[in-house]
């Protein structure tokens, strides 16, 4: 057995030797028994804990009504979406390398690519990313290797913890990220101009052509009753309100799309179709070769892997919704987001946007005393942005009740 161990008695005794320890023994004898701190009860059987358990959930208050969005939205989900995602033959799939054995989730995984080209207007979609923010510095880096520039310039109004990711995500390389309020005049030294549509404060982007690559992140929900932003090269966004449940703040998965030309510099994987021996119809993953188990350090992204489950719910939502049920839940959201603004704006609390979805920013005296009055009234009112400043949003699972409280409240 010794051959398999890490290190040999002779490296261990000069380990402990350079950090004045006499034996393994004297190195954990340091650490602080946390354990003896937490005071844990007697051990109880399984039925005790969960009558224990379930007594100590009923204490937290459920009965809230919430208008926050910023990025996670309480939306309307079929049943049948979860009962499905949840079968074994999903729940446990594991990576699909081998198409003969995984033609289920391959072919949720092509029908999901279909559905997002179709939504966004582009050519090709990838199967999933991680997340939004990883899915936009994703497209960053991929509009450098097309431009061969290593500048970007992005809209400073994305949703801030966009911002951090790529920040993180493009830090170790020489890359050069730039902020803009205005869009300047001139931007072809830049690799690629990020938008973000509706941006983090719910105001509705126009998105012309530029004189460089256009990324846009790109709320699916909204894509119910607006148009696809077809000027984009590039198209990323959260697949979260497309049947996925808030589950406070996660998992989530990005969706990314871009136009045929840039197919090979898509990070991620594809699920192509195609015909078996036989003439059947038949899914595999394609174009490996971007990924960095067979590419290595010549791959387009270090991504291995996509959020397969997420995607499945996301596809099975757009199924049972179909094109008639989104487009209906995306125009009650923005009926309720409207009526809500409306009634704000009759008693004195002005909407700061000009054209918005389903979320808009609101200025009160203090932000505060208003979010507290409403929270004494079992309503979370949103998300502060200042002193003054108050990021509202309403679904189709905001009634026309849950509305008048608000106001009415205030």
């Amino acid at each position: 057995m010794d051959n398999f161990l890490a290190h040999s008695e002779k490296t261990r005794k000069q380990m402990l030797a350079d950090i004045e320890c006499n034996t393994v023994e004297d190195l954990f004898r340091q650490v602080p028994n946390i354990i003896k701190d937490f005071k844990l009860a007697e051990p109880l059987s399984e039925m005790d804990t969960q009558k224990l358990i379930k007594s100590l959930a009923n204490k937290n208050n459920v009965c809230y009504t919430s208008f926050v969005g910023a990025g996670v939205y309480n939306k309307f989900i079929p049943a049948a979406v979860n009962y499905v995602a949840e079968r074994f033959e999903f729940l446990t799939a594991y990576t699909p390398y081998q198409p003969e054995i995984s033609q289920g989730t391959l072919q949720i995984i092509y029908e999901f690519q279909s559905m997002i080209c179709r939504l966004t207007g582009m050519d090709i979609a990838n199967a999933s990313m991680y997340d939004v923010s990883t899915a936009a510095a994703e497209a960053i880096l991929m509009s450098m290797r097309i431009t061969k520039k290593n500048k970007v310039l992005i809209s400073s109004k994305i949703n801030p913890q966009y911002k951090e990711v790529i920040k993180t995500y493009l830090w170790a390389g020489n890359f050069e990220l730039e902020w803009f309020d205005i869009l300047p005049e001139n931007v072809s030294e830049y690799s690629a101009v990020v938008y973000q549509n509706p941006d983090f404060y719910g105001e509705l982007v126009e998105v012309k052509p530029l004189d460089t690559l256009i990324i846009v992140i790109q709320d699916i929900a909204a894509l119910s009753i607006i148009e696809p932003p077809k000027n984009a090269d590039i198209v990323v966004g959260d697949i979260q309100p497309a049947g996925i449940p808030v589950w406070f703040g996660g998992p989530h998965a990005g969706y990314m799309a871009c136009r045929e030309k840039y197919m090979r510099q898509l990070p991620g994987r594809l699920v192509g179709r195609t015909v078996d021996k036989d003439g059947n119809q038949a899914f595999t993953l394609t174009i490996q070769t971007r990924e960095q188990h067979i590419k290595r350090e010549k791959a387009t992204s270090n991504i291995c892997s996509n959020q397969s489950l997420i995607a499945l719910m996301a596809t099975l939502y757009f199924s049972l919704m179909g094109e008639n049920g989104f487009k209906q839940a995306g125009l009650i959201s923005a009926k309720r987001a409207h009526l809500l603004s409306e009634k704000l704006n009759s008693i004195g609390i002005k909407t700061l946007n000009k054209d918005f979805f389903n979320e808009f920013v609101i200025e009160v005296k203090d932000a505060n005393e208003t979010l507290n009055i409403l929270k004494a009234n079992n309503i979370i009112g949103g998300l502060k942005l200042s002193d003054t400043r108050i990021l509202v949003c309403a679904t189709e699972m905001t009634s026309i009740d849950d509305i008048n409280k608000y106001v009415n409240c205030l």
